[in-house]
């Protein structure tokens, strides 16, 4: 008989956010699979996982109070502090100081846990009461996730919002309008996924953005690495942009950010450049690499991704003028490449509410009843947008079946939308959920200057999740993607699903079945993540 095969244990990444952290989990009252979960992503991000309490363990991890103190005695807990879910909702090692407690009395310890706060203590060791409601002191944002394209020839593979989406209305009164059933009025018409206004200023997003200085370096660099495919450094300067456009003051020195969430030492580096010279050397260097400019140019094109844009510049292109004759390019790339001025202009926010107000008329037309909301960055309250994002359902779970394609030709019979990029109805076979996607390009009308559009059609019990994908921003559904992991969810803009056994540590697949929730405020109370207004999603 062959040896039986040893599990794997899950691969660690030495500069994760928890590196350096040697835990203990208190295994009473923590079910055996959310334990494994905990253990898996906390030896994922650079943890190290103890299987006794000693000398060497830094964090404790415990669900139940009496049962951590059966575990260990009390005067040992003094040295322990804990927020592993925070953390895991934020996407980063939370600050510490708002977990201090004084353990000077029993009374004062049990009241503090009732209160559901987890522990820290003073001397740099770590206790973690886990508490079922959500921390009050967690924020959050969004931003818009931009559709990467696929290498393949005539279509473009779309990355289900990163957890992103870009969801929000502009015209209330349009919708309002129409003979909505109650179910669908808190769907569409309530605090949770109402419109906003170009008027309603309070429900705009404008930050003082006194640092502009900094944003427009750090913007160009997440466009260069994006281009060359790095992701995580690309990420990591786009979490930082909401947190420094949102301060009230002029940044003169990196210290005055250092306790900022998402600026680590190495953007405070940058910072400390930047508010010194008024420049960023990194930015320089990359600008007078010509390969890196090149690609990071070619990535700019609509549909042509990392890989694609290497090997075009292998070939020796070195413009967007020399990828006009290349064979190779698709006919979506071609689109990308002929618009990418236009594309690359920005929709006053005025004209993404007068074109929402023109779908919604047309919707109406052709399906009473449709609810039809514009999200991203437009959702999010911002004064412009590089894109609509439009999220569709019906409040009776059928009638959207079959709407899209009827709902593109009216609208190239109008002469608004003018090219199509990517096409794909699922609906009438069931498939991939049931969502129908159209990519194209619009034009305002009067005009011919054209504008990336999007329309995602969802059925009704799947709607919320959509809503809050299209929404965004990707920091936000990236920490909703961490929590439901956490929790054994798998989480993207078709549901909530629970999520399979992985092999080697590995993440497991998601399951067949969704959850189902009727609001995005439901998802969000599920999660126990603090609800958030569509314009406070600029994480």
């Amino acid at each position: 008989m062959a040896p039986k095969a040893k599990n794997k244990s899950p691969p660690s990444d030495p500069n994760g956010m928890f590196s350096g952290m040697a835990v203990f989990s208190v295994r009473k009252g923590v079910q055996a699979r959310r334990l494994q979960i905990w253990k898996q992503k906390l030896v994922q991000m650079g943890a190290r996982v103890e299987d006794r309490f000693s000398r060497r363990v830094s964090h404790i991890f415990a669900v139940d109070l009496n049962a951590l103190l059966q575990e260990i005695n009390r005067e040992s807990l003094k040295r322990f502090e804990g927020w592993l879910e925070d953390s895991l909702r934020a996407g980063e090692k939370v600050p510490e100081a708002s977990y201090i407690l004084s353990m000077d009395s029993e009374q004062d310890y049990r009241s503090k846990v009732t209160q559901g706060n987890h522990l820290k203590h003073t001397n740099g060791n770590h206790l973690s009461i886990e508490d079922p409601s959500p921390p009050k002191k967690i924020k959050t944002c969004s931003e818009e996730y931009k559709a990467v394209g696929s290498e393949k020839k005539d279509q473009v593979s779309i990355d289900a919002p990163n957890y992103s989406s870009k969801s929000d209305s502009a015209n209330s009164s349009c919708r309002s309008a129409h003979s909505l059933s109650p179910e669908v009025t808190s769907l569409s018409l309530d605090g949770q996924n109402g419109a906003v206004s170009s008027s309603d200023t309070s429900l705009l997003y404008s930050p003082p953005d006194l640092n502009r200085n900094i944003t427009e370096i750090f913007g160009k660099l997440i466009d260069i690495y994006r281009a060359l495919g790095d992701d995580r450094r690309s990420f990591s300067y786009y979490k930082a942009i909401p947190v420094i456009e949102k301060l009230p003051f002029k940044i003169e020195s990196a210290d005055q950010v250092k306790h900022l969430p998402g600026i680590g030492k190495s953007l405070q580096d940058h910072i400390q450049e930047i508010a010194n010279t008024g420049k960023l050397s990194k930015l320089e260097h990359f600008e007078k690499d010509e390969k890196v400019r090149t690609i990071s140019l070619f990535g700019e094109v609509w549909g042509i991704g990392p890989a694609t844009a290497s090997k075009l510049y292998d070939k020796g292109h070195r413009t967007l003028d020399d990828l006009k004759n290349e064979e190779s390019l698709t006919n979506s790339q071609r689109l990308g490449l002929k618009y990418f001025d236009d594309i690359k202009t920005r929709i006053p926010r005025h004209e993404v509410q007068e074109m929402e107000s023109l779908l919604q008329k047309v919707g109406e037309e052709i399906l009473p009843g449709v609810v039809i909301i514009c999200g991203g960055s437009y959702r999010r309250g911002k004064a412009s947008c590089g894109d609509m994002d439009i999220v569709i359902t019906h409040p009776d779970g059928k009638s959207h079946t079959g709407f899209l394609p009827k709902f593109v030709k009216h609208l190239k019979d109008k002469n608004f939308l003018r090219e199509d990029l990517v096409y794909s109805i699922h609906s009438e076979e069931g498939t991939d959920s049931g969502v129908d996607t159209y990519f194209g390009l619009c034009t305002y009308p009067g005009r011919e200057l054209r504008h990336r559009i999007d329309f995602k059609v969802y059925p009704r019990d799947i709607y919320a999740f959509g809503l809050i994908a299209w929404t965004g921003n990707d920091v936000l559904n990236r920490r909703l993607r961490l929590l439901a992991e956490s929790k054994g969810f798998r989480l993207d803009d078709t549901g909530l699903f629970p999520a399979t056994h992985g092999s080697g540590g590995k993440r497991g697949s998601k399951g067949s079945a969704s959850l189902k929730f009727g609001t995005e405020k439901e998802v969000f109370d599920f999660l126990g993540f603090p609800w958030l207004e569509p314009n406070q999603r600029n994480l």
